[in-house]
């Protein structure tokens, strides 16, 4: 069976490419992720046309979204979520460690929201949807859209930076004091800074540090890459870690620790964090 749905654009001040207009107007594709890949597929039109990823829009467009529906809708995965924040807009709660955020698995955080967020009473409320991702390893506050206008606002936002992330990490290694690390990830460039706030002697890995990340980039992996790639690996990181450095048991040592950014609805300059994990506190005494 077919499913279809149609969106005609209003008049643009400016062009904008499908791909960033488009997110969260579809409930069939509401993320970014899910949009791109329903391009990829060739299930969008413009127009009759078929859209690409270099589809502009400029106002009066017809857009479809065609998918074929052959399964019936998954079931929501039941897993109790820590919620931080929450209004009728958006949402942040605790990720923890060895969760995707979403994708083909059923074991996923955008499975367990339902039973976890409140359902929005505006309008143009749609199933709640991360608005950005984590790594399975890794710990921390994730931004959650609950309607169509604050998935894509929440998505403009992390397009044009205005959202200053935070993590923790604990590496490593002789660290200099603070940095700033740009290399090429994934044939673009990344930029993170660090700045070492406590360190440790240890028996095994010498030295053990507290470190404050902030990612000014979003690429795969990035933070882990960065530090890995001036010799000090997170601990627990077994993608990029020193294979006699590994610590196995523990999991990775990394937590998206705070998110700053005006709220785009009421304007509210927003401070969401999700406290350092108990592991991290056991290292570093004075926390």
């Amino acid at each position: 069976m077919k499913l279809t749905q149609t969106h005609i654009a209003p008049k643009q001040h400016t062009r904008i490419r499908l791909q960033d207009y488009a997110v969260g107007i579809f409930k069939a594709a509401l993320t970014k992720s899910a949009l791109k890949k329903a391009l990829k597929k060739q299930y969008v039109t413009v127009n009759g046309n078929i859209a690409t990823s270099a589809t502009y829009i400029h106002g009066g467009e017809t857009i479809c979204l065609t998918i074929m529906q052959d399964a019936p809708p998954r079931k929501n995965f039941v897993f109790k979520l820590d919620v931080l924040f929450e209004d009728e807009y958006l949402a942040a709660i605790h990720k923890p460690a060895g969760l995707l955020v979403n994708g083909n698995s059923f074991k996923t955080i955008a499975n367990a929201l339902t039973q976890n967020i409140t359902r929005s009473t505006l309008s143009d409320v749609t199933k709640p949807q991360p608005v950005h991702r984590l790594d399975f390893p890794t710990t921390g506050i994730l931004l959650i859209g609950k309607t169509s206008s604050s998935i894509r606002a929440l998505n403009t936002l992390f397009k044009n930076r205005a959202i200053k992330k935070t993590y923790y990490a604990v590496t490593i290694g002789v660290m200099q004091p603070e940095g700033i690390i740009t290399t090429i990830v994934d044939g673009k460039t990344s930029k993170s800074k660090y700045k070492v706030l406590q360190t440790v002697d240890s028996v095994r890995f010498k030295k053990l540090n507290l470190v404050q990340l902030e990612p000014f980039t979003g690429r795969r992996h990035q933070l882990r890459k960065h530090l890995s790639g001036i010799g000090n690996p997170i601990l627990g990181d077994k993608d990029y870690g020193f294979e006699n450095l590994i610590l196995n048991g523990k999991g990775l040592y990394l937590h998206a620790y705070s998110l700053q950014f005006t709220h785009p609805f009421t304007n509210e300059n927003l401070y969401l964090k999700d406290e350092l994990p108990k592991r991290f506190k056991k290292l570093f005494k004075d926390i």
